[in-house]
């Protein structure tokens, strides 16, 4: 066995404690596992962590020990308010169901420093003005007012619980800019950052050294109150980088390649760890961009690891000498400082020419979907035909032409219009490459004579405030208004779906005329139904190329040979003639950015504004639930919760609620954008007497568990099987002769009746977002068993965490291969053994085995106690002394 052995590190301003991992880790180990190594020796307590699991990380890179689960300790939590306020809600609730089994509620609280950055609730309603920030951020106090005093409440009633408020930025941003440690200074103690998230996009940070990654709200309640995160040793796989990238090129380009290349690849549930001598040549804002997208790639995370570009990031962002020193130090002292020549054991390596990077976009409904920005027509067209709007009597032409009246000026529409473009996420604005970039296109092409096209919403939305300082002081904000790029707000907006409604005209064509729009956005996610309900075909490109497609204003367009106007002369304006210098966007940005930008935006950057510090939130432990809210409610996860769980049972008798395809993702599941009146959410807030205007999204909701159940598979391009040529969250009552009837209705039905539920997917299931009502709404309907040929991992762990049972068809079967229709009753056999590695499913006549996904001792005992939530409460119960057995840890 490894034992744990501390020296001292000494800087020039101290020196600290560190646990050394001279003896324990040979230089054939990836620099990630070095991390996760460390973390396990000096968090070791020889019950949930210990040395055996160090010797199995020491010993990494064979196959038996992929498998060998361990108990990470993560150093942060890190959340977003729309997966926040539900996991505080949740938080509150078990104070409330502490108190009432006779514990203390003043116990349930985070044990390690937990951030929340408020980024998610910001809608572009106006945009193209001046004054659009301004509205759009007077209409998110108006109708969130009652989640941010919550969110105060929260973090007056928690220690250690703090809150970035609304209008700092994009939360992965603000953690690159401003809130990672990289290298913690703990009581005299220093070691590496690793910070799990709510959001899937936490490997953002990962460019700069922290080692993070997403996981389910669910998950981040147990952490916070102090429980390890179980994961099983993961592979690594090994990609090394040469060359330097092309002329006219973005680290847009790059990110969309690399994603291709990984989900081909295949590193679902793996790390990836950038390597070679082509890293030298990525700015850490490159770096930043790359790691974002590593649940696009389907990778656990994509780590860079720390060098001399990750401390002069540090410095000019604005962090102290003493935190600079100590990053420096401890990395070189502990192996975890990048050596361009060394290569790792990695599992499996993967390579780039960064020369071979051309320029790109992907669409039109998914990230991995890279295609050439030379082929970009061509693919349009090829893949509109399964895009286009079901209509009765045969298909849509696809050249066919709408007349929209533009404020009395007709403008004759076709399919592929784009009618949103929008430089949005963290992905891209965090990048001051490209959005210098992107700012001297508007600049070009305004001199030029070039406009929008008016059917085009245009929006930004910067991840910081450091974004527009030095876009100002570029002296290109003019520009980019003047082509409707004004700032609409600081927050996610477009990228998750918060993109508000199209221009009245277009949203009134899409509707009734059955034009097929699109989106164009330098977003991370273009998933069915994402980004706008109106819009079916979304792309992910450059800031720069996204006012490319606002100018064509169409994606029937070669934006490489076409020109997209004409000048005052009459002279055909192309691409090429707009798209600026690269020694002068790197001048501007050399001239432009300093670190005093960083220190002024972050200065009091948990205080927030005006609005912010007016919020009166209660000062008083236990949470005082108003029975009246529609947005923060008490949920039933705890109703009926005894000391001790019961045994496990068999399933019998259960019903499918639906039968779905491959790459179902979170948003499929639950919605996250506007809520339509006519849904059954709508419905069911208009009931509750809220105005159709102030019914905001289902993002901006998820404390309230009536109105995410009732948004479960409520995405309007669900395709349910049980109910073949319907879109939207339909199935069909199987108790009720097969009506067809809302997933929603039909559950309640269901669940009357006492009949359990299951959904059966294809592969891929759970792609995309860490949402944990993903998981929690499907629960609350009365699912059971998700049976799918393979899982993402986030909504897996989400699905274990709420005591739904992962199950996975054989290698080479599927629902079709076992004649599943969806009509048939449902038994699971052999669940009564609790450790049991498959099951038999019967379907009436047919009998299949499935496996059973819980990977680790710690989720099957997890399911045992019906999720995590149960888990940790009766843990919690039995520390205090208060009786039940013991939970997981």
């Amino acid at each position: 066995m490894i034992e744990r052995e501390s020296e001292v590190l000494t800087t020039a301003f101290g020196s600290y404690r560190i646990t050394s991992l001279d003896s324990a880790a040979s230089d054939r180990l990836p620099y990630a596992i070095r991390i996760l190594l460390e973390n396990v020796l000096r968090c070791q307590d020889g019950e949930r962590v210990t040395a055996a699991q160090a010797a199995a990380l020491a010993g990494w890179g064979t196959d038996a020990l992929f498998r060998t689960p361990i108990e990470l300790t993560p150093t942060r939590a890190f959340l977003h308010d729309t997966n926040g306020v539900p996991a505080l809600v949740d938080l509150a609730t078990m104070r409330d169901a502490m108190a009432d089994l006779g514990g203390d509620p003043a116990s349930i609280g985070p044990s390690i420093p937990a951030e929340l950055v408020v980024d998610h609730s910001v809608i572009a309603d106006f945009f193209g003005t001046p004054d659009a920030r301004e509205r759009n951020v007077e209409l998110e106090y108006a109708r969130n007012a009652e989640r941010y005093r919550f969110l105060k409440w929260g973090q007056g009633a928690f220690d250690g619980f703090e809150v970035v408020p609304p209008g700092a930025g994009i939360m992965h941003q603000v953690n690159l800019e401003r809130l990672a440690r990289v290298v913690v200074a703990d009581d005299g103690w220093a070691y590496p950052d690793v910070c799990l998230g709510t959001d899937s996009h936490t490997t953002m940070v990962n460019g700069l050294g922290v080692l993070g990654w997403g996981i389910g709200g669910i998950d981040a309640e147990a952490i916070m109150l102090g429980e390890t995160f179980g994961m099983l040793i993961p592979r690594v796989v090994g990609f090394r980088l040469t060359g330097a990238l092309p002329a006219g090129t973005t680290a847009t380009d790059l990110v969309l390649t690399v994603t291709q290349i990984l989900r081909a690849h295949g590193v679902v549930g793996s790390f990836v760890e950038f390597f070679g001598e082509g890293v030298a040549h990525l700015s850490l804002a490159d770096r930043a961009t790359i790691a974002n997208m590593s649940p696009e790639s389907g990778a656990t995370c994509i780590y860079f690891p720390i060098d001399d570009e990750t401390i002069r990031y540090l410095r000019f962002t604005g962090r102290t000498p003493e935190r600079v020193a100590l990053v420096e130090a401890y990395a070189k002292r502990q192996g975890l400082w990048h050596e361009p020549a060394h290569t790792a054991d990695y599992t499996e390596i993967v390579e780039l020419d960064l020369a071979s990077v051309t320029a790109s976009l992907a669409g039109p409904r998914r990230p991995q979907d890279r295609v050439a920005l030379a082929d970009a027509r061509s693919s349009h067209r090829a893949t509109l035909p399964d895009l286009l709007p079901a209509v009765p009597g045969g298909p849509v032409d696809p050249d066919e032409r709408f007349t929209v009246d533009l404020g009395g000026q007709g403008a004759a529409l076709g399919h592929g219009a784009v009618a949103i473009a929008a430089i949005t996420s963290c992905t891209n604005t965090s990048n001051p490459s490209v959005m210098i970039a992107a700012g001297l296109f508007a600049r070009n092409a305004v001199a030029a004579g070039l406009r929008r096209k008016p059917w085009v919403k245009t929006t930004l939305s910067p991840g910081s405030l450091v974004v527009t300082e030095y876009l100002q002081k570029a002296g290109l904000t003019d520009a980019l208004d003047a082509l409707g790029f004004a700032t609409a707000g600081y927050g996610c907006m477009t990228c998750i779906g918060a993109s508000g409604p199209l221009i009245p005209a277009v949203q009134t064509a899409v509707r009734e005329q059955g034009v097929a729009v699109a989106a164009v956005l330098s977003g991370n996610r273009n998933f069915d139904g994402r980004i706008n309900p109106d819009v079916r075909m979304n792309y992910l490109a450059s800031p720069p190329l996204v006012i490319a497609y606002a100018l064509a204003g169409t994606m029937d367009v070669d934006l490489v040979n076409d020109p997209l106007g004409v000048d005052a002369a009459g002279r055909p304006v192309r691409l090429a003639d707009l798209w600026p210098a690269e020694a002068e966007v790197a001048a501007l940005v050399e001239q432009t950015l300093s670190p005093a930008m960083f220190t002024e935006a972050y200065r009091d950057v948990f205080a927030g504004d005006a609005r912010w510090q007016a919020l009166h939130a209660p000062d008083q432990a236990l949470f005082a639930w108003d029975p009246d809210s529609t947005y923060i409610r008490r949920p039933p996860f705890f109703d009926g919760m005894t000391a001790e769980p019961e045994p496990h049972a068999d399933l019998r008798g259960a019903r499918v609620l639906a039968l779905l395809g491959d790459s179902i993702t979170t948003d499929h599941i639950s919605p996250a954008g506007a809520i339509p009146a006519a849904s059954v959410a709508g419905r069911y807030l208009a009931e509750q007497g809220v105005a159709r205007a102030s019914l905001n999204t289902y993002a901006s909701r998820r404390g309230n568990h009536e109105v995410m159940m009732r948004g479960c598979f409520a995405n309007v391009r669900l395709r349910n099987r049980l109910v073949p040529g319907v879109e939207g969250g339909y199935t069909r009552n199987l108790l009720a002769d097969g009506a067809q009837q809302t997933i929603f209705d039909a559950a309640e039905e269901y669940r009357a009746a006492g009949v359990p539920l299951v959904v059966v997917g294809g592969a891929e299931y759970g792609t995309g977002s860490s949402r944990d009502w993903a998981a929690k709404a499907p629960a609350l309907l009365g699912v059971r068993v998700v049976l799918a040929e393979s899982f993402e991992r986030i909504h897996r762990a989400n699905l274990v965490g709420m005591g739904i049972l992962p199950l996975q068809f054989l290698p080479g079967r599927s629902a079709e291969t076992v004649g599943l229709t969806g009509e048939e009753t449902i038994d699971v056999v052999g669940l009564e053994h609790g450790d049991a590695e498959r099951v038999t499913v019967r379907a009436d006549d047919r009998t299949f085995e499935a496996i059973v996904r819980l990977d680790t001792p710690r989720e099957r005992e997890l399911y045992r106690h019906g999720g995590i939530m149960k888990a940790v409460l009766r843990r919690r119960l039995r520390d205090a002394g208060r009786g039940g057995e013991p939970a997981a840890t």
